[in-house]
């Protein structure tokens, strides 16, 4: 019988056991509901305010399960994070830095739309170049999600 691989007895009930751990779930339950969260302020180890801040998160959940997410970033003024993020007095004054802060800014939705498709912060990765956003959200998530946990 070639190309037919035979694995013992004790390797198939591990593997069986293994995958079965896998499938079970984290049996955390949510309230319905919208929940909003805030990470702590991130400030720079030299002490400048280029590229620090905090983020907020706002869960919604529907049936007991994820359905909304939003993630905005703020400097610690309390200015959103947007589209002029990364100029200095109105333009581009270094372009490389300006394409490095729009990048953080966009990854902001794609770690909400992660988390909803997800279920569970565990189903969220780090994208190249905002990690720093990406502690803020799991930071603020967690939080906005515990608020949302049944209490058993």
């Amino acid at each position: 019988m070639k190309g037919i691989m035979k694995i013992s007895p004790i390797a198939a009930a591990v593997l069986c056991t293994l995958m079965l751990a896998g499938c079970g779930s984290s049996a955390v339950s949510y309230n319905d509901g919208t929940y909003e969260a805030r990470s702590a302020e991130y400030i720079n180890e030299d002490g400048s305010e280029d590229g620090n801040g905090y983020g907020i998160v706002k869960v919604t959940i529907k049936d007991g399960a994820i359905s909304d997410c939003t993630f905005t970033t703020y400097e610690l003024d309390g200015t959103p994070k947007g589209e002029d993020y990364g100029k200095k007095s109105g333009s581009v004054a270094n372009k490389d830095f300006y394409n490095k802060a729009q990048k953080a800014v966009g990854a902001c939705e794609k770690y909400a739309e992660q988390l909803v498709l997800a279920g569970n912060i565990d189903g969220v990765d780090a994208i190249s170049g905002a990690t720093i956003n990406y502690s803020q959200f799991v930071e603020a998530a967690d939080a906005a999600l515990a608020q949302a946990e049944k209490k058993n």
